[in-house]
Parts: C-alpha cells; structure tokens; sequence
C-alpha cells in the first residue's frame, strides 16, 4: 500500500483529468490555436471554453484570466507590471512567510532595481501582524507599490485573513497581490467578493498537468507581458498556448465545487490523527496548531530529531511525505518560514509536512499514525543511545 501525503507540494493528475487525458490524446485535434485554418480555430474555441469555466469557477470574468505556466510567472508578471510601470512609488510590502517566487522576486527588485521592501512579521502560529501592516500602510501609504501577502502558507497551511487585508489595501488604493496557490481548491474561492486585485494558480496543485497555471487581474489592462512574443492572451502573454494543460485545468477546476465538500471529512480526521499522536507523544509540536490551516495539512515536529530521518522511515513504508516546502526540501537547517515565526532549531529541524487530499484514502491517517509512531519511537531510542 503507497500513501502519497505531499499534496501540497504537488497532487498527482484527478481521475478526471486522465480520463480526458487519454481520449484527448486519442481523438485529437493538433494545431496552432492561432492558426486561423479550422483545426486552428476548433482548438481556439476549446481555450475560450477553458476560460470561461475557470471564470465560472473562480468567481471571475473570463477577460480577468491570464494562462500562462504556474504561480511563479504569475507573481512575476505582476511585480514587472506594477514595479516598471509606476517608478515614482518605491516600496514593496510582502509578509516573512511568502514562498520564494515572491520573496525572492521582492529581492530582486530590492537589489538590481533599488525598491526599498518591508517585511511583515507573522506572530508563533504564522499569522500574519495585521497591525503592524496597518501601521505600515499608514505610514507608507503614497509610495507603497505594491503589497504580496499569500492566502495560506505553503509549509504550514496556516490561512492568513485575506478579505480583511484587501479591505485595508482597497481603502488606500494599494494593489494586492496575493498567492493563493495553496488555498484554491481547498476552501471556496470567490475572487471578485475577495477584493484582491491580483491571484495566482498553479495547475498541478488542483490535480491538472504541471507546466500550466494562470494569473487573475481585477483589471488586466494595469499588466504588462514579461513574455512579449506574438501578442496572445490579448496580448499579456506571449507564445503558442499550452491548450492541453490548460484544457486539463479546466477539467480539474470545474470539478472543485464538489471535491471542496470532501475536505470537511479529512479535516475532522487530521484533529483526530494530531490529537492522538500528541497523546501518545506530548513533546510533539504541531506548527500552527492555533491558528485557522487548511484541511489535511499537519507540520510537525519531535523535537530533536531529524525530520529527513523520520522522511525515510516513512518512505520504508511506502508513505510519502515532506520535510519542509518542495521548494527546500533539501535544506537541512531550520527553514526561514520556521525562523520567522521564532521556531527554534531543536524543533525546525524535526518538521515533516504531512499534506492529503480530498481523495485520500479513508484509514490513510491511521496508517501514518501506526507509522509515525514507530518512527518516533525508533529515532527516539536512537537518540538516547548516543
């Protein structure tokens, strides 16, 4: 039996989207969705369509939406839309939590382009420091150019208020850029009612291929394209569109509305698996654990062991999970998420992400608790022996 529990850090395909898959690749067509013979044009017809249900989906307009291939060049776009077009506004404002396509597209600004960015701390549980942003916002309010808080933190899946956020930024006219990559498709999404001005969408986080995401703007004409090429997406990103991993996103997103109802079965049963694991080992530090997370998203940590030791004694069983974000799962110091909010070592360093889906398995968390808790235990006399 093979339990994959790293959801967050990438879903595997929905039955949905192979099914379509396979009949797709069978009956074609292929085409140039720019071409303007018929094959052209059927293809083109399918991409409208696509648009129109993630519109429907994600409570947009289908101009609003943007393809291109992931939350990175998403985040991307907006800061070299924002960031080059106004060069009178100079501050940047993004949370100590953001995932590395934001922060580190902040740095670059900061450092080749000499923007000034402010960093918002987030209290023990991850949240984020609404006053101090409020602060900040009033005191920086006419050189703030834009403000990128993500909805729910990739490592620990802690949910930030991000209607209350944008009801701030909106009031003083700032842009809002928010990453919701990990928050679609696991709590409702309404993103005209959110009144943030810019979302993010990976498709491989919504069980669609990898390669395809899209950007939404609550006005597209305040874009520009990073990717010049021949003018596609009305002329906001340019290159031959990737038809079939954007027909698989549609795919994938129209079925959310009904997968969303599943989370509420495995919430109750990632409370349950936590409060028994913490039973059976009270030193156990469940990150975030105070704060709203997202459904089948448990960070945790036994203080003073490593979490890459407990990784691959669960992977011995054939269950698969993290030790951090993919995107640093090779680092083996505590991570800078962990550090900012004032994790120590001893316990950042024992952290395994354990992320399912709507589709796990019922009795998956049983088989990890049986599992964890062996490793616990293993690693922990281990420890003492030395």
């Amino acid at each position: 039996m093979t339990i994959y529990a790293d959801y967050a850090g990438s879903s595997i395909l929905s039955d949905e989207v192979k099914e379509y898959l396979l009949d797709r690749i069978k009956k074609g067509p292929f085409a140039n969705p720019n071409a303007i013979h018929k094959l052209g044009r059927t293809i083109m017809s399918g991409l409208s369509n696509a648009r129109n249900i993630c519109a429907q989906n994600l409570k947009a307009s289908p101009e609003q939406i943007i393809f291109n291939s992931g939350s990175t060049e998403g985040v991307t776009t907006v800061f070299h839309s924002l960031l080059t077009k106004n060069a009178s506004k100079r501050t940047v404002v993004i949370s100590a939590i953001e995932h590395p396509c934001v922060s580190n597209v902040a740095k670059f600004f900061q450092e080749k382009m000499n923007f000034d960015v402010i960093v918002i701390p987030v209290n023990e549980d991850g949240v984020i420091d609404y006053d101090n942003l409020k602060n900040v916002v009033i005191s920086f309010k006419n050189d703030i150019a834009l403000v990128a808080i993500m909805a729910a933190n990739n490592e620990t899946g802690v949910i930030q208020p991000v209607e209350k956020i944008a009801a701030l930024l909106n009031e003083s006219k700032i842009p809002f850029l928010c990453d919701t990559t990990q928050y679609i498709g696991k709590i409702p999404f309404d993103f005209t009612a959110s009144n943030i001005d810019y979302a993010v969408l990976s498709g491989h986080k919504i069980g669609a291929l990898t390669g395809i995401g899209l950007l939404i703007a609550k006005d597209p004409t305040t874009l520009s394209p990073l990717l010049i090429g021949g003018g596609q997406e009305n002329g906001l990103r340019g290159g031959t569109q990737n038809y079939i991993g954007i027909e698989t996103f549609a795919v994938a997103i129209n079925e959310i509305t009904n997968k969303i109802k599943k989370f509420s079965a495995i919430n109750t049963q990632k409370i349950a698996f936590e409060k028994k694991i913490k039973e059976l080992f009270p030193e156990v530090f469940i990150v975030g654990e105070n704060a709203p997370r997202l459904p089948g998203t448990t960070y945790i940590s036994y203080p003073g062991l490593h979490g890459q030791a407990i990784q691959i004694e669960l992977e011995s069983q054939n269950i698969f999970v993290s030790t951090s974000s993919a995107c640093s799962d090779n680092e083996m110091s505590t991570s800078k998420i962990l550090k900012s909010m004032g994790i120590n070592d001893v316990i950042g360093r024992g952290v395994i992400r354990i992320s399912l889906n709507h589709d796990s398995g019922p009795g998956d968390y049983d088989v990890i608790f049986k599992h964890l808790s062996s490793a616990y235990k293993k690693l922990s006399k281990l420890n003492q022996a030395l």
